[in-house]
């Protein structure tokens, strides 16, 4: 059993982090959002690791992946977790910290990815519970 997982481009763990565990749907597992994953023990991680369904294989979150994001996105210290799929930036919001988002550093810095995104065709949206907000 292990939160732990690496990303070939850089040496960046999930640690003690279950995010992926609690904020996004998994339908693979009948998990809705910002519920926790019956499988996953809080700060330890995934009980069935190893059998994991292929969505949970395949996803990383973007301060694993992109090496570029400083310290303040870990997800566990931002409270968030940012993804992409395609053009679209999407941030899934801890609930229990609905405002985030809204604050300093993040706020700008997803102003800017909106900016650029936009450029490309592309957005930033934001899940904070059962609200969406395109920034």
């Amino acid at each position: 059993m292990t939160a732990h997982s690496q990303s070939s481009s850089n040496t960046r763990t999930c640690g003690t982090c279950t995010l992926c565990c609690r904020l996004p749907d998994i339908d693979e597992l009948s998990k809705p959002a910002n519920a926790w994953c019956t499988h996953c023990v809080d700060g330890m991680g995934c009980q069935i690791y190893q059998n994991r369904p292929q969505t949970c294989r395949d996803f990383l979150c973007l301060w694993m992946t992109d090496a570029t994001l400083g310290d303040e996105w870990e997800p566990a210290k931002a409270h968030m977790m940012v993804y992409t799929q395609g053009p679209q930036m999407t941030v899934l919001v801890d609930p229990a910290y609905p405002a985030m988002w809204k604050l300093e550093p993040y706020s700008t810095q997803l102003h800017d990815w909106a900016k650029e995104a936009e450029g490309r065709g592309g957005y930033v949206i934001v899940f904070v519970g059962d609200d969406v907000f395109k920034v």
